[in-house]
């Protein structure tokens, strides 16, 4: 059912239209094909099954931390614990008189928005708004998830969307970054103020043989763009930096005040599918190389410097995802494989672990509070909670309603998007989420989770008591699975 502005309806998610007009096979992103992986390439869809695929887990693995522990959380399938999970529990549409206060007060699953225009590859959430992106070029704008306005750009799909006070920073396939600014007249109105690199600099570097010359000698020339799709954009605030990746290997820093571009860094030996700024001046990548690298940032007077400071992961799978909580000093990578790897900084050493929870590749990663979100290319995102006291991570629920890869996510503070307000200074283990997730069924689910929630012993045991014992239950007093659970 269209609304007013057309383009987009609210579906009984117990009859997913796009399981009826779709063929499975377009669930694959009809990228470049015979490249290694990527974040979102074709091999995450291989022929039998464009979905979930069965992943050989005994790769070669290196890591220059120590593994502290291993939290496996369940798979997917018949007889999965998330079913009953409260998380879990799929949610009716929304009807035209629904209470968002009502909705907001139980955990679980609130809508599910579908789009026409394309597949879901990014996601921004200021307050109240959330900016989504796709194939078709366009940017659309949702107010407590309705339809509020657009923006559409004459470049490729939108890979990467940030958001700065009044500017939006959007990342594309055609190696540009687009600048755009919200009217502070009109509500909703977004107009495009710049792209990087600049107009001015692009002609200044085609045109000056001194450019020219340092482009070809130096292959960390700051002067030009991106020559291939930029995947990531994360930015340092307080300090007004941009940086973004790409598959063409290297990250560049640009400063917002002026959009000139500071530094270019070879980074990797191939495509770069996520880089993060962390804390402690620190900067981190993940790629289709399979390693992880932290980089340290020095201020300069003319601009910034990064130098290579550690290889935390190398492997052979591709990282294709990266997520950072500055407050406890924790980095968290996606990879192909389905596994999660995450380190904790402490006097200057990063000592870590492994998470497994999916049965096929990580596509992204998300941070709320204690909770690490991990959404992946079978369909489910896997919700862990990390205890602060010994910084161990257990599963605590599996959110599953996508029919196809789950691409992105973004988050936001309940507070915040009631309110459209600033989040709260409540402790982490007492703060509330709203969780967006966009797939590529063409559709983004909201979600609601909080940091005190039952864990999966606490949700088995109405089951127990009468008379019936879940197969894939953790093993109590630890947030860990068996393998032997997970066969049976």
């Amino acid at each position: 059912m269209r609304n007013e502005t057309g383009g987009t309806m609210v579906v009984d998610l117990q009859a997913d239209p796009y399981t009826i007009n779709h063929h499975p096979y377009d669930l694959c992103d009809n990228g470049r094909k015979g490249r290694p992986l990527k974040a979102d390439n074709d091999e995450i869809c291989p022929p039998e099954d464009p979905i979930v695929s069965d992943t050989n887990l005994t790769h070669h693995r290196y890591s220059s931390v120590s593994s502290s522990i291993i939290s496996i959380g369940p798979n997917s399938g018949e007889g999965s614990p998330c079913v009953m999970s409260p998380w879990a529990r799929v949610s009716p549409a929304w009807a035209a008189d629904f209470d968002e206060e009502n909705v907001l007060e139980t955990n679980g699953l609130i809508g599910s928005i579908v789009r026409e225009e394309g597949h879901i590859y990014s996601l921004a959430a200021s307050g109240d708004l959330l900016y989504t992106g796709s194939d078709s070029k366009n940017v659309r704008v949702w107010k407590n998830l309705k339809d509020y306005a657009g923006f559409k750009s004459s470049s490729g799909l939108v890979k990467a969307i940030v958001i700065c006070g009044y500017r939006v920073f959007t990342g594309h396939q055609d190696g540009k970054i687009r600048i755009w600014k919200v009217s502070t007249k009109t509500p909703g109105k977004h107009r495009r103020v710049g792209t990087l690199p600049t107009f001015k600099s692009r002609v200044k570097t085609s045109v000056n043989p001194k450019y020219i010359m340092e482009g070809r000698r130096n292959k960390n020339s700051k002067k030009t763009k991106h020559k291939d799709a930029v995947s990531s954009l994360s930015m340092d605030v307080e300090v007004g930096l941009l940086y973004s990746s790409s598959w063409d290997r290297t990250i560049k820093v640009w400063r917002i005040s002026d959009s000139k571009c500071l530094e270019s860094i070879q980074a990797h030996d191939d495509a770069i599918n996520s880089v993060m700024f962390g804390f402690d001046d620190l900067v981190f990548t993940g790629s289709a190389d399979g390693t992880v690298k932290v980089w340290r940032r020095e201020m300069q007077v003319k601009g910034t410097r990064h130098e290579l400071d550690q290889v935390l992961l190398k492997q052979e799978n591709a990282v294709t995802a990266l997520a950072v909580k500055p407050k406890s000093s924790m980095i968290y990578s996606g990879s192909s494989d389905g596994l999660v790897n995450y380190w904790e900084r402490s006097k200057g050493i990063f000592i870590g672990g492994i998470l497994k929870g999916h049965k096929s590749a990580v596509l992204c990663l998300a941070v709320a509070g204690n909770l690490l979100l991990s959404g992946a290319a079978d369909k489910n995102i896997c919700v862990w909670r990390r205890d602060p006291s010994d910084g161990t991570h257990q599963c605590v629920s599996v959110l599953t309603g996508h029919m196809g890869p789950v691409k992105c996510l973004a988050v936001e503070e309940e507070q915040a998007y009631r309110n459209g307000a600033k989040a709260s200074t409540v402790n982490d283990g007492d703060r509330k989420w709203i969780i967006y997730s966009g797939s590529l069924d063409k559709s983004v689910k909201v979600w609601r989770v909080s940091d005190r929630m039952a864990t999966w012993r606490e949700v088995d045991e109405p089951s127990a008591s009468s008379g019936r014992k879940s197969s894939l239950s953790p093993h109590e007093g630890s947030g860990a699975w068996s393998s032997c659970d997970l066969d049976k």
